[in-house]
Formats: C-alpha cells, structure tokens, sequence
C-alpha cells in the first residue's frame, strides 16, 4: 500500500503497526508543508527516539530514489559537511538529526534495503554510499557527498556495529565533580565561622575589647583600676606558671613573705590561669598577661551567660542581654582591680554545659532523648576549672552544685514514686555525674588544704563576724553605683558618700535590668512557677549579699558563717551580688525572648510588611540599652617600673619602704628571676612580717642588722623615691662601715649586702 506525496509523483509507503513512528513534513508543490500519516509510537521507536547517538553515523541504506533518501542523503552530508568545516554543532541539532534518519528508516522498510533500529536492535546501523552521490536538495550535493564518502569505506547493508555503553554518555549531564580535600576543608571552616556559637564567642570577645577598652592600648605599662591588687595578681599567675615548670612541689611555698610557709595561700590564688603563666617571664610581660586575662575574663563571662539562657530556652536577643547584663553590671565596675572575682564566666558556662547533658532546659523540661554524657564531663571539668581560680566566688559556687545535686536526686525519686514509674536517665550519665563530682570534690579538697594550713600556722587570719559587718552592705547599695559608671557614677556620688565602704557596697545591677526583669514577671516565655522560683532566687541572694545588715543576719549570713566549712573565709557579703545579677538576666531574657517572639509572628502577618524589619531592630533596644548602662570610666594607670638594684641583688632580699601597697610592686618586680623576698601583699599580714617592718624602721643599725640575718635576709634595697616622710629619709646616708655590711648607689635605690 502506498500514499501519494503531493508535488513529487514518488510513492512512499506508509508504515503501520509495530514500525509506525513520526516522520517528517513533506513539502508540497506550492511550498507548504503537509504532515504525514501517523500511528501510535511503541515502546522500541521512543526509546530509539529519546536517547540519540552523538556520532557521525546516523540511519543511511540504499533504496529508491525518492525524498527519504533525499532527505537521508542531505542529513548524512549535511553532517559529514559540518565535521568537515569544524563545526561541531550543539546537542540540539544532533538531537535533531538523528530523529530525522530515524523516521527515514522506517519510512525505507519496504522499498529497498533498511536497516534495523540500532537502538532496539542493539547493533550500528550501515552506511550505505548509493544514496549518498546521488542526493540533491538546499546545498552543494557534490561536496557533501564527498565528504560523507571521505569519512570511511561503506559497510554492506544490514550489517551492524557494535554500539557501547560510551556512545549516549555525551548526551548525558555532565557529574558533578568531586569536590578537592582544599574544597571540603573550605566549606567545613565557613561551616565553622557561621555557627551560632562561633559568632557568638566572637561577638563576646569583640564586645568585651571594646568594653575594656584602653585595657588593651599600652597592655604591658598600665593596668585597670590600680596598680596594687592587680599587682599581685599579675605576680600569682607568673608564680603559678613559672614553679609548676621548674618545681611543682613548691607551688604552695612562693618567693614572697620569706621565710613564710604557705604563703603562696594567703589570698586567693588565680592558680587555673596557671597555663598562661607559663608564657614569658618579667615584670612586663606578667602585665601584659593580665591585661589578656583581664579581657578574657570579661568575654567568658558573656559566653557563659549567653550559653547558659539559650540552653534554659531563651532566644538569641534574650540571652544576649543575660550574657551582657550579667558581664557588665554597673557594680562590677568597682570590682575592675579584682580579678578572681571577674573571672566568674565558668559558673553560668559549667551550668549550662550540666543542663545540656542531663537533657533539661527551664522552657522544656527534662527530655531524656537530649541526654549526652560529654557534656557533663565538660561541665563538671569546666566547674573544678573555676574553683581553682578561688574560694572568694568558688564556694558559694560549689555549694550551690552541691544543693542542686540534692534537690535534683529528690525530685527524681519523689517523681519516681508518685508516677510508679522509672524515670530515665542512664548508667552512663549517672557514672558521669560520679564521675565528675569526684573530680570536683577533689579539687576543691586540693585547693582546700593549704589554706586550712594557713588558718592553723595563722589563726588571727580567719574572718570574723565583726570583719564581716565591716562590709556587709545597706539595701541602699543595691540602687547606687560605683563612680567607674559612665552614666551614674556622678548622680550618685551622694549616695556612696554615705555608705561606710563603697568599693564593696555599690551593688547597682542596673536600672535597666531591674525593669526588663519586672516585666519578665508578667510577660516572659517561663512559667509562671519558673518565674517566681527565679523572683525568690532574688530575693534570697540579695538578703544573703546584705551580710548582717539584713536582721543581723541572724537568718541569713550568720548560719553560713558558723556552720559552713570555709564560709568563714569569705569577708565580703556583697560579691552573692554576682547570683543576684544573674537570676535578673534570666527573667529579662525570658522577657525579651517573649517580646522578640511576638514581634516575629505580628511581622510574619502583616500585610504591606515593610515595617517588619524596623520592628524586628526594635527589639535589639533591650539590648542596646543593658550595654550604654555598663559603660566605664575606669583609670589604667601606669604600673611603676622594677628598680635596676632588685635586677643585681641576690635573694633573700628585703625592699624597704615595706607596707602593704608597696609592697605588692615588690611582688610584681620579683618575677624577673624570682628572688626570695620578706616582702608580700595580701588578704592579712603574718606577724612576723609585721616585726620586720616594725624592727627595719631604725635601718640601718645594729639591731635591725643581727634580726634580718637571723631571717637569713642578705640584701637590703633601700627605694630612693619613697623615703620622703619616713625614717629613712635621714638614715639613708648614713655611714655603715661599723655595722660590717656594705652600701652601694644603684640607680634611684641603694643597696645594702648583709
């Protein structure tokens, strides 16, 4: 059966059945295109269809003259032409192409020779010469066809190829490379640099630079607030790190208050930042050391409280404000020359570090899915960490854990009892917590022995409640502020004339957290027993910072004092403002977060939304706000520079003047070398220090010389510039050749060898 095709007088036949398929437009006499006849597509021609071949080789047979092998022959050459020229063409036009001599061939299967379907079939189809010099259509005929001719010798018809696998993979999407061990290490650090806790470690570090700011301008001459406890505190990092490299086992017995034992345990010891006493050596570098430490400190202390407030279940903002307002309270501005007692960042940090492996949050409760026993490994490290830097803010802290250890067993058995059900917690996360309550207990025990030996060489150095009354604060402290504060420390220079000792009775937390704390009370993310359980923790610390001025105590502080183990060691009642401060930054942060919360569903609302972005900033003014309030006026004043005479003289040696100020300048200058020294500053004065400044007022003579080489003192360096106004602006001169020692004019000092 065949069809007429109009304008030509060729009979074409007309496929049907299994080799039905799509053909291509004729064209007719007049020039206009006519669609043939079509069938059903099976299954073989799709796939022939869909899945072209990249080569040169098509769908080519002899047949009879006609527009099939025209069309074949003009494809073919059209091909073969382009290769010939370089034109490689796109995917498109071979795609085109193909579908081409694919009709052509079936159009062919029933006058003349045609080829199976080489998809189907699996085999190349021929190519044939024969159609090729005779076609003719919309090119040059003769030199297509001699460049189909040049491209191989003909193959017989029916005859098939072998086709690969390789032969469809160039119309395939090219694979994704493998990305290079450079790539991979790429993408995991900018994985790292964006994490939350990353940037939120850095924002702390950048907030707590500019905060401190100039801490960090002349790092190794000033120091903040003064120069006399930060003095000592710079020497007792250097002591730690530089005795735990050349001897260990005399940590405890420092160079300072010779022949004194113990003494490296008369005032708190810093000793966790011992590490970094192992980086340089001299006086200043044991400035610049603290200077990094003083920073630090401040950075930790955001990290930790930030920690602590997400891991509870505030938001981002919320616990931003916990992390500042706890960091930067107004009354912590007078607490600059105090570093053990800054460095509080690894309680809120050890905190969250435990609630995040026990699975517990304030927000959601205890979910055992959460549990993860490193965490409260890490936690509990971290805590031994921050009692090793002192009892002053180490023992509330270790009482605290204590009582909370306590109160957690209790609610699991009570809850355990009243549900009949075992509530889970696991044995590795029980073995943790022994674990790591073990390793607590015995740091603190550690720490605990020398000053226990201490108390027993000095019992005149405990605390008593009479010392304790001396510091212990007014209400009015907690609404006044120290004069460091940028924004009320002039307003309330009244106020601090009335108090009896303001560095350690100015406990203004801030106005702006007492009020984002308020309103936590009503409007907060907590509930509402969560919220009243933090009012009362408030309410509680702050009558327990108040000393014995909160009905004597009697209630209070006085219990602590007799029947704790330690507490009686502790002489400042206001430094529990730290808890204070604290327990206010959660209720503010689960106040903020409420806020943040709602601000984001009235955004997501709204409809025009282009307020949303303004009121999503809005809520970083809670923020703002805490920050402006911490702002300080702190002095960095410069720390007075070692005389050359303490360089040259051999210990044990005596610096006079001697008292305690001056003294602790002694205690930094004799990191260069380390010398024994009678000389040292701290919480008391041992007696016998106190019979060598009271014999040495008369040096140099006869009595003052036999009584320091009783001490086994052999030099003496007598300071020029502080003399004026005491005994020795007379005697200084004086001759000594009686006395059998020698005197030497070193620099501004003079020198004098027992």
């Amino acid at each position: 059966m065949t069809s007429g095709q109009p304008g030509t007088g060729n009979a074409r036949p007309t496929p049907a059945g299994a080799d039905a398929e799509s053909r291509p437009d004729t064209t007719t006499a007049a020039g206009t295109p006519t669609q043939s006849a079509r069938t059903p597509d099976p299954a073989p021609a799709e796939t022939a269809t869909d899945h072209p071949s990249s080569g040169d080789g098509g769908l080519t047979g002899a047949g009879p003259n006609g527009d099939a092998e025209a069309d074949l022959a003009t494809s073919v050459a059209a091909k073969k032409g382009a290769s010939r020229r370089g034109d490689k063409g796109t995917a498109a036009q071979k795609g085109t192409a193909l579908k081409q001599d694919t009709a052509v061939k079936q159009d062919t299967a029933e006058g003349g020779t045609a080829t199976s379907d080489s998809t189907a079939k699996g085999s190349d189809p021929a190519k044939g010469s024969g159609a090729v010099d005779g076609a003719t259509k919309d090119g040059d005929p003769a030199k297509d066809a001699k460049a189909s001719d040049a491209d191989g010798p003909d193959k017989a018809d029916g005859e098939a190829k072998p086709v690969g696998p390789e032969r469809w993979e160039a119309f395939a999407s090219a694979p994704e490379p493998r990305p290079s061990i450079f790539t991979r290490v790429g993408r995991a650090v900018g994985r790292f640099l964006i994490h939350e806790w990353t940037l939120a470690a850095l924002g702390a570090l950048a907030l707590a630079v500019l905060m401190t700011w100039p801490t960090l301008r002349y790092p190794r001459y000033t120091l903040p607030q003064d120069y006399w406890d930060p003095s000592l505190q710079a020497w007792q990092m250097a002591w730690s790190g530089h005795i735990l490299l050349a001897d260990p086992a005399r940590l405890w017995q420092s160079n300072t208050f010779f022949p004194e034992l113990w003494s490296f345990a008369f005032s708190d010891t810093l000793l966790g930042y011992a590490p970094a006493g192992m980086l340089g050596s001299g006086p200043e570098d044991a400035i610049l050391r603290y200077n990094i430490m003083f920073v630090l400190a401040h950075a930790l202390a955001t990290l930790g409280a930030y920690a602590l407030a997400r891991q509870l279940g505030a938001g981002r903002i919320g616990a931003a404000v916990a992390g500042v307002s706890y960091t930067y309270a107004p009354w912590l501005l007078a607490q600059a020359g105090h570093l053990h007692v800054l460095s509080n960042g690894g309680i809120p940090l050890a905190l969250a570090m435990l609630a995040r492996g026990h699975g517990w949050s304030l927000r959601h409760g205890y979910r055992p899915e959460r549990r993860h026993d490193g965490w409260v490994y890490a936690g509990w490290l971290l805590a031994a960490w921050q009692l090793s830097l002192g009892f002053g803010i180490g023992l509330p802290f270790a009482y605290f854990l204590a009582g909370a250890v306590l109160v957690a067993a209790v609610l699991f058995f009570v809850r355990r009892l009243r549900t009949g059900q075992a509530v889970p917690f696991g044995r590795r996360l029980f073995v943790a917590d022994v674990l790591g309550g073990v390793l607590f207990a015995g740091v603190g025990l550690l720490m605990a022995f020398p000053f226990f030996k201490v108390t027993e060489l000095h019992p005149y150095a405990e605390r008593t409640i009479g010392d304790i009354s001396l510091f212990s604060p007014p209400a009015t402290g907690f609404v006044t502020a120290p004069g460091e504060s940028r924004i009320w420390g002039g307003l309330h220079e009244g106020a601090r004339a009335a108090l009896p000792w303001h560095p350690e009775m100015t406990l203004l937390p801030g106005f702006v957290l007492y009020a984002l704390a308020a309103g936590g009370l009503f409007f907060s993310v907590w509930r509402l027993r969560h919220r009243l359980l933090l009012l009362a923790g408030v309410l509680v610390t702050m009558a327990f910072a108040m000393g014995t001025r909160f009905f004597d105590g009697t209630f209070t502080y006085v219990p602590l004092f007799e029947h704790l183990p330690g507490w009686s060691g502790l002489r400042t009642p206001g430094r529990l403002m730290l808890w204070t401060t604290l327990l206010l930054g959660l209720l503010a942060a689960g106040a903020v977060t409420a806020l943040t919360d709602r601000v984001r569903e009235l955004t997501a609302q709204r409809i025009p939304s282009w307020p949303g972005p303004w009121l999503r900033m809005a809520t970083l003014l809670p923020l703002l706000l805490v920050t402006v309030e911490g702002l300080n006026t702190t002095p960095h004043p410069v720390v007075p520079t070692a005389p050359a005479a303490m360089r040259s003289a051999q210990g044990p040696m005596l610096v006079l003047p001697s008292n305690q100020s001056l003294d602790q300048h002694v205690m930094l200058w004799s990191t260069d070398g380390f010398p024994d020294v009678v000389n040292g500053g701290s919480g008391f004065t041992p007696r016998q220090l106190d019979d060598v400044r009271r014999v040495s007022q008369s040096f140099p003579d006869q009595t003052s010389v036999d009584y320091l080489r009783t001490l086994g003192v052999r030099t003496v360096v007598l300071l020029r510039g502080q003399v004026a106004g005491t005994p020795w602006e007379i005697s200084i001169d004086a001759p000594v050749e009686s006395l059998g020692i020698s005197r030497q004019e070193v620099g501004e000092a003079v020198v004098y060898r027992l």
